[in-house]
């Protein structure tokens, strides 16, 4: 497995790398300083993840993430040095799978690495392509999604939220119950990360006005067959 970190503070790549290395040494760590390098050594290495602070010194790390999410759906995991919810939402919208506060504790961040793996690894069916709706296909097999018979890229978390919704279908799925499977972690309160991700997904799926993916107020959301 290979990790990218996107990281202007040497002394934080080098803890990191030293914690993958005595944690998950099977892990190859590459590196870079500067966003513009970033997004190069995402096309030349393909990372299985990707490491990425928000402030780097070339460019920031919000249009690091925009410019390779145009060609790679790499979990990303992004670094801030503080609980800001404008920056958080601002990342997640921008394609990010999670994110975690500087300071933080290296094993916490493992242990995120790992949980983003997990969800990006899920295959919830095995079968063929399946029609959902008149306009909505699924190649379950391939994880390929199209609408009106147009191919629709999704980012891993994306797909893990529609497949969660598609296999409920009919059904209300909670809050919780979407920030336990998709993100592994309680509510906390706040469900605008989830709304994000919905927002993001009606969009891919030309689904607005939404007759796909509806909001259950209060409650959750139900995917209509």
């Amino acid at each position: 497995m290979k990790l990218l970190i996107i990281e202007d503070d040497k002394s934080i790549i080098n803890a990191i790398s030293v914690a993958f290395e005595f944690r998950w040494p099977e892990v190859k760590v590459v590196s870079a300083m500067f966003g513009k390098e970033g997004i190069d050594l995402v096309k030349r290495e393909s990372p299985d993840v990707v490491i990425l602070d928000l402030n780097l010194p070339d460019i920031s790390g919000f249009e690091v993430l925009k410019s390779f999410r145009v060609f790679s759906s790499v979990p990303t995991i992004i670094l801030t040095v503080s609980f800001d919810d404008t920056d958080v939402l601002k990342g997640l919208e921008a394609g990010a799978d999670d994110y975690i506060v500087k300071p933080f504790n290296y094993l916490t961040l493992l242990a995120r690495v790992k949980a983003v793996l997990r969800r990006t690894e899920r295959e919830p069916f095995k079968g063929n392509i399946i029609a959902l709706s008149s306009r909505l296909n699924i190649d379950f097999v391939s994880q390929k999604v199209r609408v009106d018979n147009r191919p629709v890229k999704l980012t891993p978390i994306e797909y893990q939220l529609l497949i969660l919704l598609v296999k409920n279908k009919d059904k209300v799925i909670s809050y919780q119950q979407i920030m336990q499977e998709i993100w592994g972690k309680p509510l906390g309160g706040n469900t605008e990360n989830i709304r994000i991700y919905v927002r993001r997904l009606r969009q891919k799926l030309q689904d607005i006005p939404p007759e796909m993916i509806l909001n259950q107020h209060g409650s959750g959301y139900i995917f209509k067959s």
